[in-house]
């Protein structure tokens, strides 16, 4: 998780296999990865509160996901996917 390539495979992954509690796991692996302080100044948050927040069994408010997202270099696209009944 060093390349931002890398990065935002691992995270689409996750996004599309998984649960929302696994990317905030996932997210927790990057930012550690990346560097915790380094994600905290870029969003504005405390560490303490990066912390807690992309912890298992955690809801974090769309706010930090959109912050923490774009310090990871990221952004959130919506495309249409097939409607299911």
């Amino acid at each position: 998780l060093d390349q931002p390539e890398v990065i935002t495979a691992f995270l689409n992954e996750v996004l599309q296999n998984g649960n929302p509690e696994e990317l905030i796991v996932a997210m927790g692996h990057v930012a550690k990865a990346m560097g915790m302080t380094v994600i905290a100044e870029k969003t504005g948050m405390s560490r303490t509160s990066l912390y807690k927040a992309l912890q298992p069994n955690t809801k974090p408010q769309f706010d930090t996901i959109f912050k923490v997202l774009k310090a990871f270099g990221g952004e959130i696209e919506i495309k249409a996917a097939p409607l299911t009944e």
